[in-house]
């Protein structure tokens, strides 16, 4: 069953895709206050969280920690996790998914009675509407920037290594496509990760672009990326 065009209703809020390529996925979720996702894990698949306006509590089967707008946290595949919305209204949340699979999940716990079952079906679906938005791939809008829950959202096309070079740390790239290189066999970033300004400027002096790659830069409205 296709989720392209649709809106997932949930008990805590709502979920839709927002852009796919051949190695992620990523969602846009808003969690509405005093409300929480249940405690699951994906089996198959790594899960990249940034916070892009709000604050939740993230946690796991033993402790957690709280994140507010442009942190991030990356969780590896069958660790049990659950998010609650802190802030009066909700959290906005970019999901990132690899492999996508929605599918590949495992509820253990759930404050609405949905543990032990499968992803939501047709009957939670509803139509997209004009108010839902696709990210654009690089190759059909390469100048494009959003702005979105206090961030602008550009998703770009890095030809070498220095474009990802003097970023902050409130600025948070996802990997869409490609990645960087310490030679054949050596990998340093893949498609699905989620890194800081910071972390990426001194990564990005070390390694080499991979050819075609592509990632999504997220940053503070009113902050240059």
């Amino acid at each position: 069953m296709s989720l392209d065009g649709v809106v997932v209703s949930k008990p805590w809020g709502y979920e839709y895709l927002c852009y796919r390529n051949s190695a992620v996925a990523i969602w846009f979720l808003h969690i509405t206050c005093g409300q929480r996702t249940s405690l699951h894990c994906h089996p198959n698949k790594h899960t990249g969280f940034v916070v892009l306006q709000g604050s939740v509590r993230i946690r796991f089967l033993r402790g957690g920690s709280e994140l507010t707008g442009l942190d991030k946290i990356h969780i590896f595949r069958a660790r049990f996790h659950s998010t609650e919305a802190l802030s009066k209204s909700g959290a906005y949340i970019l999901e990132i998914e690899t492999p996508e699979d929605k599918h590949d999940l495992v509820r253990l716990d759930d404050s609405y009675g949905r543990a032990g079952t499968a992803y939501e079906g047709k009957e939670h679906h509803r139509p997209k509407s004009e108010r839902e938005f696709w990210l654009p791939d690089p190759d059909s809008s390469p100048n494009r920037v959003d702005q979105m829950h206090g961030c602008r959202v550009q998703h770009k096309l890095v030809n070498c290594a220095s474009e990802l070079c003097g970023l902050g740390e409130r600025d948070i790239v996802v990997v869409t496509e490609g990645g960087l290189s310490a030679g054949a066999q050596s990998q340093i970033l893949w498609p699905g990760d989620v890194v800081d300004g910071i972390s990426l400027d001194r990564l990005s002096k070390a390694f080499e672009i991979i050819d075609r790659t592509t990632v999504l830069l997220i940053s503070p409205t009113g902050e240059e990326m």
